[in-house]
Formats: C-alpha cells, sequence, structure tokens
C-alpha cells in the first residue's frame, strides 16, 4: 500500500489526551513530505481542540523515526530544474511541523522506542517532554554520509549543552536511552516496549491539571528562553499576575489555604 492510500498519523483520544502515532513502519517512519503534511494537518487539528488537554507522539514498527526519507531526497537531486525548490520546501515544512509543537497549547510527549536518528532526534528534541524504552537509541548521522544535519541542530542545541550536542552532531554515534537521559535529551527510560504506556500515564495526569494553568505556562516557557535575564523576568511576572487574577488560580489558592487551615 502506498503513503497515499493510507493513514500517516493514526489519532487516538482518551480522557483528554491525544495519542498520535507514525505510520509508515515500513520505511522506519522516515519524514517523507506526505507525512509531514500529515503531522502538520494533525498539530493543527490539534491547536484548535479545546477537549485535548496533552497530546502523545509515538510510532508504529521497530522504529521511532529514522530521519528524512533519503530515497525521496534522492529524487530531489535528479531534477536539477527543480530539484533546489523542493528542498526548499522540505525543509521549511519540516521546520514548521517541529516550531508547532511548542506552539501548541497543550504539552506534547515522545513515546520512544527503536531509533531516532537525524530529523527523527529532531523530532524528539521538540517534543516538550520525551519517554524512551531502554533499547532506544539516538544519534544525528548526517556527517557520515557528508550531509550535517544542520536542521536537527537547532533543536538538539536548545535541549543539550553546546558540547553534548556538538559531539552527537560531529560524531554521528549511537547515544543510548540513559546517556540520552543523562544529557536531558529524554525525562524517563523505561522498560523496552512500555515508552508508549508511561508517556500516557505522564499526558493523563497532566491532563488532569487547569488547562488554562498548563497553556499559560507553556506558552511562557518557551517565550522567555528567548529573553535577555532582566526582559525574561519581567515578562514572568506579567504572565504570573495575569494568572492570579485568574478564576482557576483563585479557586485553587482559596482550597490550598483552607486545607492547610484544616
Amino acid at each position: 500500500m502506498t503513503d497515499a492510500a493510507e493513514a500517516l498519523v493514526l489519532r487516538s483520544d482518551r480522557d483528554g489526551v491525544a495519542t498520535l502515532v507514525l505510520h509508515r513502519p515500513r520505511a522506519r517512519n522516515a519524514l517523507s513530505l506526505a507525512l509531514l503534511e500529515a503531522l502538520r494537518d494533525a498539530f493543527a487539528r490539534l491547536a484548535a481542540d479545546d477537549g485535548i488537554r496533552a497530546v502523545v507522539l509515538a510510532a508504529e514498527g521497530p522504529a521511532f523515526c529514522a530521519g528524512h526519507d533519503l530515497k525521496e531526497m534522492t529524487a530531489f537531486r535528479a531534477e536539477p530544474d527543480k530539484g533546489a525548490a523542493r528542498f526548499a520546501h522540505l525543509f521549511e515544512l519540516c521546520s514548521a511541523v517541529m516550531m508547532a509543537i511548542p506552539a501548541l497549547p497543550q504539552p506534547v510527549i515522545a513515546a520512544v522506542e527503536g531509533i531516532a536518528t537525524a530529523a527523527g532526534c529532531q523530532l524528539v528534541a521538540s517534543c516538550d517532554l520525551a519517554v524512551a524504552g531502554e533499547e532506544a537509541r539516538f544519534a544525528t548521522p548526517g556527517v557520515q554520509i557528508g550531509l550535517f544535519c544542520s536542521t536537527p541542530m537547532v533543536a538538539l542545541s536548545r535541549n543539550l549543552s553546546r558540547k553534548a550536542a556538538m559531539q552527537m552532531l560531529l560524531t554521528a554515534e549511537l547515544t543510548d536511552a540513559a546517556e540520552a537521559k543523562a544529557l536531558g535529551l529524554v525525562n524517563e527510560v523505561v522498560a523496552a516496549g512500555t515508552a508508549l504506556a508511561a508517556a500516557q500515564e505522564l499526558a493523563a495526569g497532566i491532563a488532569r491539571r487547569n488547562a488554562y494553568t498548563v497553556r499559560v505556562g507553556k506558552r511562557a516557557f518557551y517565550e522567555q528562553l528567548e529573553m535577555p535575564l532582566a526582559e525574561a523576568y519581567a515578562h514572568a511576572g506579567r504572565v504570573m499576575t495575569e494568572n492570579m487574577l485568574a478564576r482557576s488560580a483563585e479557586e485553587g489558592i482559596d482550597a490550598f489555604l483552607n486545607k492547610r487551615a484544616g
């Protein structure tokens, strides 16, 4: 069955948690144009869905995501008059998908089993949180084939220390799940085959929190990261003020104080 004839991203919802599953297992869930478009559309629908409070991103098959579809990219090179435009479109679309994740109002948790390499590693780094099975492996191996992982570098360098990110980018070595946790690429390492269940449990806990508070907090987190220190504190103060005036904070604080007084 071709990509065009099957759903490339499967979605299921339960108790305020949406689970998206990459569904190109025979291609190791490589990010073809069609799969990127499907992800873009899925994220757009989630952004407008007030009933969803957390998102889990998983994958079908033994690999989470092997990066860009090199066969598709090779076909682009065979069109000298259109190749540059096709590559530009591919990387613009990929960047838009990666940026859509922190822009979503809901936290997004990657559930990683198997390999997550190149743009697949970028996808994990772009998520707000990540849970990995103990046999998961991560790498940015582009340097091995003469194609430095420049776009994955953007997300990777915003999750890891500079030297750790540079080491992954320059050596192309596989990083196991335990080391990925130590480096800050993933939050939890669980038994192989249980990453999806663990990510869904984590998402369910987040979904039970006040949706307005989580939405405001996630947005503020990413906004302040790009600001100088004084500007970040000023912005965070404005957000706290807005949050304090919200009814959810009033109710939550009153309940806490009443419980402590009792």
